[in-house]
This record gives structure tokens, sequence and C-alpha cells, in this order.
């Protein structure tokens, strides 16, 4: 599992760095990928990486401020042109459907595929997705308009089987190990019951990845962050401008810090910064934010590109 930084920059675009986008591509085998918000020129940013938009599955919407939804209707269409035929989701605030069909409507764009639309009400804890392998859970945000943060539960995975200990024990290979893998006993035609347990490795933890739109710290904020194996949050200024960033909604790195530290997260990275900041200004960001947490920190860069690693 891989996470993209697609737009690092607040309110606009500059020199440095694009506005608010973020791609998490999942595991093998299936090898799609999400995305949360899409400032304008997302769709540049991702013609620099390895994501195709037919892989494109779902896009989460924080809120419906410019500088997170401006890219979404080029991106829906282009979606058409590479080769996107299955549904796409949308899932974010109300306002979200509105929005797409009304620039769609007055600028004649069709689709090949359909799209589905999921807005959600301002509730705490709420549960927007769930599948197989994933669950997401959204609550508020505290920001001048309806603002959410998701939290992404991935399922554990079954350990792999000891084939060479199944082999000891006479189990030749076939549906078995099928039922084995799912954590079924069998009993063999010689009335040896092996057990699933005894012959597969410990289950591999699933991972939790915590994604917050702009928000000044709030509890909810610290609650879809608990035990979070990455953690990303808003930094929009530095320690010491807690003043002007909660006048507008925002965090600052030594606040960020603060709840990663508390939730128990294991990396923290920051990301929509003032344009106030160059690039040469991020490992200063960095200090100030490990004075507080002890975790890895990370000031993100556009398309920087991050492994999110199991838990042992």
């Amino acid at each position: 599992m891989h996470i993209w930084f697609l737009g690092t920059g607040a309110g606009r675009p500059n020199k440095h760095r694009n506005v608010s986008s973020i791609a998490l591509q999942l595991p093998e085998p299936c090898c799609d990928w999400w995305l949360f918000d899409a400032g304008e020129a997302t769709q540049h940013q991702l013609m620099k990486t390895p994501l195709k938009l037919s892989k494109l599955t779902t896009i989460f919407v924080t809120h419906l401020h410019g500088d997170h939804i401006y890219g979404l209707p080029g991106l829906i269409s282009t979606r058409s042109f590479d080769g996107g035929i299955t549904p796409l989701r949308l899932i974010g605030p109300r306002g979200l459907r509105r929005y797409i069909e009304t620039v769609f409507e007055i600028s004649g764009t069709t689709l090949d595929y359909e799209l589905q639309f999921i807005e959600l009400d301002e509730e705490d804890g709420q549960l927007v997705f769930e599948d197989e392998r994933f669950t997401v859970v959204a609550s508020t945000l505290i920001h001048r308009v309806p603002c959410f943060g998701y939290r992404i539960v991935e399922q554990d995975q079954p350990g792999k089987l000891l084939v060479d200990k199944l082999m000891q024990l006479g189990v030749a290979a076939g549906p078995q190990y099928g039922l084995l893998k799912q954590g079924h006993d069998i009993t063999l035609q010689n009335g040896t019951t092996i057990y699933a347990n005894e012959v597969t490795a410990p289950a591999l933890p699933g991972r939790i990845v915590t994604i917050l739109g702009d928000t000044t710290p709030s509890p909810n904020a610290l609650e879809l962050s608990i035990g979070a194996d990455l953690l990303v949050h808003e930094a929009t200024f530095s320690e010491g401008m807690e003043e002007k960033a909660h006048l507008f909604g925002h965090s600052t790195t030594i606040e960020a810090a603060s709840t990663a530290s508390e939730a128990g997260a294991s990396i923290l990275v920051m990301t929509h910064f003032s344009g106030r900041y160059h690039n040469e200004d991020l490992p200063k960001l960095e200090e100030e934010a490990k004075r507080l947490f002890g975790g890895q920190t990370v000031a993100a860069t556009d398309l920087k590109c991050i492994e999110i690693k199991r838990r042992e």
C-alpha cells in the first residue's frame, strides 16, 4: 500500500506546490486506488505517477472549498477517455452531487460510466464504505464549512500456510489447503485432524490510514487518528501562529504533532502548507513537529510517495 501526495499547498497553487490531492494505492492483487480531494490540475499531477484513471474506483472529498474540488470535473471526464467504464463512487459533503451535475449539464459533458454519489450528513463515526478488504469511517472536523476526516482500516489478512509442515503431515496440495487457509480444521482419511492454527503463520495485521481534511485541533481528529499507521494532518502554519490558523479553521505544525502523539500514530505526514513557506522551509517545519511527536515525521512535497508497511 502506497500513498501519493499530488498537491500539498493551501488555498492556491504556487511555484513550489499544487493544491490539495492525495492518492491511496491499495495493495495487490486488485491494484485499484482511491483519491482524496482533487484541487485544480490534479490530473496533470497524476500524469507524473504510475497511477491510471481507469483503476480509480472511489473519490473521497473532505470539503467543498475550491482548492479541494476544482480539479474534479476534468478528472472525472478524462477517466472516460482513459478506458474507465466501471462505476466511480464519489463520497463527500452535501452539495457534491449538485456541483458535479451542474458543471456537466452546462458543459454538455457525458461519461461512459456511472457516477455513484454518497453525500454525508454532519455526523460522527459514520461508516461510509465497506467491502471484504476495507472499512472507512468519516467524522466531522472543525473548519469554516462542513468538513470530514476519513479513517481507513484494512482487514487482517490470513497468515501464510506452512507448506513444509503440511507435507510432513501428509496433506497433499489441493482444496484442503484452501480450507486451512480460511481457518477451517480438516480431517484426513486416516482420521488425523489438522488444526488450521497449527499450520498457518500468524495473521497479517491490517493497516490503518487516517486522512484529515482542513481542521483546527478537535476531538474527532484525535479519535480518527487513534493507532494510525500513517496520519495525514494539515499544518497550514508554523508554530506560534495558532491564532491566525484558528481564525481560518486550520492547524499549526505543533498542533498536528500533538494529535499524532496523543493518538499513538506511527507516522505523521504534514501537508496543506501556506504559500508563505517554500520547500526550503520544510525541514524547519518538520523539526517543530519532531519536538513533540516521537514517531516518523514528514513534511510532504508534491509527488512524494510513501510506502505504508504492516506492523510486525
